[in-house]
């Protein structure tokens, strides 16, 4: 009640509504601007100006002067009552002198009523009372003019008695506006409680994604943290190999150009003494006494000068040609160096970092797991294959599976898949597994017997035991693993153009394992032999199924 008498106190008395942009007269009457302004210009030409209200006279047009305060009240009662108007826009009909605020309809007399004459308005069952309404004339039928009480089911309308008994709904089913609206509220309480139900799924769904996704990012960013931290550690890696490289290089420089520093030398001083024997000689040739020529005590050595020099030849450092055959092999040792050293040294850097980035390719994940999926009619009959053909389980029971030439005759299976080209990775999971073996093969593999992954020249393969004891295979040649290896879950990384097949343990980090290097000459196929126990193969398709779960899951959610 007090917000009916304050509202009452906060209305234009012109358009009986809320102050809209309030503004005060001289006489301290308030009224919304766009108001006075329409009453004030139909008192132009008269010469004089009055208050609506209080009839106060002026002479000249009123400033119009807005009034902050009562500007704010009425917002502020705006924001606090916000149907307020919507419920008391509706005056009194009877009312004339002062707008009332209505708090009923009659449909039958198209008037509105306020307290006090609600309470002397006639109780006939003619007379039917609804909610405030200025649109009363929707309430009625719009062709015989009397008050909707009917709804046909029919025609899903409502209509009047003269419809259902005259009108073009004649003999059609009706029923109560009352009743029928009832009916239509309770399908309406139906599907809000489905949509009620449906919208829970769907914020459980999204805080389950929401979750997920948090996770990956968590995920994400500790592998990022991996990376950067495995980068900054091939870049110390690519520096400390630089500069052992280079201080190889410069070292061998140093060796090469001490050894030919000292040839030069000595060959530098055998250049001096020839110079002075050649002045010598010629000094003597130049000479015209004979006696003083031939009488030269030193004449006999430098008469055979072949001699000479075969017996330094001999010596392997000074001389003539011998020294220049020698010169010419230092400089064939610094060729070598320069040649064969250099392309070692290039060779050598180019596997290490093919193995860095190999190493990355299967920690990393650069590449999408291959889909593996068993062949049946290659699995042995003490072999149990899964519905989705990831699974391979050792059983007592023979299966009875028809012998051909593809079949296993011991405990093994391949893959239906092979491989000619490219990098691909896949991995197992091993269950309580006595012993077991994961690799690959070639397609003409001996498949009679009871040969092991690796036991010839066309398998490789990892094995173990229940007690975590490795080896790889191949050729027959086994090689024991170090020991302290300790994962159930095992990756299989093959690149067939660089004949490389590593083995990695899916522990934390990922443990290398080992790495074939091999000509491969055929496809290849993966290949499980396990006793006592179960082989699954993880990746590959799953990832995909899982997400296309996801995304139907979500459209399910949706429609």
């Amino acid at each position: 009640m007090a917000s009916v008498v304050l509202r009452k106190e906060l209305e234009c008395s012109i358009c009986l509504t809320l102050y809209t942009d309030p503004v005060t007269l001289r006489c301290g009457h308030n009224f919304c601007r766009v108001c006075i302004d329409r009453f004030l210009n139909t008192q132009d030409g008269s010469g004089v100006y009055s208050c609506p209200e209080c009839r106060e006279e002026f002479l000249d047009h009123p400033a119009l002067k807005k009034n902050i305060t009562l500007c704010n009240v009425v917002e502020n009662f705006r924001s606090t009552h916000p149907h307020q108007e919507e419920i008391t826009g509706i005056h009194c009909t009877y009312c004339i002198h002062s707008p009332v605020p209505a708090v009923r309809s009659c449909l039958h007399c198209e008037a509105s009523l306020c307290d006090n004459h609600l309470r002397v308005h006639s109780k006939g069952p003619e007379h039917v009372l609804t909610d405030p309404s200025t649109s009363l004339e929707t309430r009625k039928c719009s062709v015989h003019k009397k008050i909707l009480e009917y709804y046909c089911t029919e025609d899903a309308a409502c209509i009047c008695v003269s419809c259902s008994l005259a009108g073009e709904h004649r003999g059609h089913r009706v029923e109560m506006l009352e009743e029928a609206s009832e009916k239509k509220k309770k399908k309406l309480r139906n599907v809000l409680q489905k949509l009620i139900t449906k919208r829970k799924k769907t914020e459980e769904r999204v805080r389950s994604l929401e979750e997920r996704k948090r996770k990956a990012k968590k995920k994400s960013s500790g592998e990022a943290e991996r990376v950067t931290a495995l980068f900054i550690d091939i870049r110390r890696r690519v520096d400390d190999l630089e500069k052992r490289v280079l201080s190889d290089i410069s070292w061998q420089e140093k060796e090469e150009s001490l050894s030919l520093s000292d040839v030069i030398r000595n060959l530098e001083i055998k250049k001096a003494e020839l110079s002075r024997t050649m002045r010598y000689i010629e000094e003597l040739c130049n000479m015209t006494d004979p006696l003083t020529v031939l009488q030269d005590p030193d004449i006999g050595d430098l008469c055979d000068p072949e001699e000479e020099e075969g017996d330094e030849g001999t010596g392997g450092h000074d001389g003539g040609e011998d020294t220049g055959g020698h010169d010419g092999g230092d400089e064939d040792r610094w060729g070598h160096y320069g040649g064969d050293r250099g392309a070692e040294l290039i060779s050598h850097i180019s596997h290490t970092l093919s193995a860095m980035i190999r190493d990355i390719n299967v920690i990393f994940h650069v590449q999408d797991p291959a889909d593996i999926l068993l062949d049946v009619n290659t699995a042995g009959n003490n072999l149990l294959i899964s519905d989705d053909l990831k699974t391979a389980t050792w059983t007592e029971i023979t299966q009875n599976r028809p012998e051909t030439a593809e079949r296993f005759q011991y405990i093994q299976v391949m893959s239906g898949r092979r491989f000619t080209s490219g990098r691909h990775y896949w991995d197992v999971e091993i269950r309580g597994s006595g012993w077991w073996s994961v690799g690959m093969c070639y397609p003409s593999i001996d498949r009679g017997g009871q040969s092991d992954i690796g036991d010839d020249n066309k398998s490789w393969g990892l094995c173990g035991v229940c007690n975590n004891l490795y080896s790889v295979r191949h050729d027959n040649n086994k090689i024991p693993l170090p020991l302290g290896i300790s994962s159930d879950r095992v990756r299989i990384y093959l690149d067939y153009e660089a004949e490389q097949l590593s083995f990695y343990a899916l522990c934390d980090p990922i443990r290398h394992l080992h790495t074939f290097t091999a000509a491969f000459s055929e496809p290849l196929h993966a290949v499980l032999c396990v006793h006592d126990g179960s082989i699954k193969i993880s990746g590959g398709a799953e990832r995909n199924r899982k997400r296309r779960r996801i995304c139907l899951e979500t459209d399910d959610l949706i429609a």
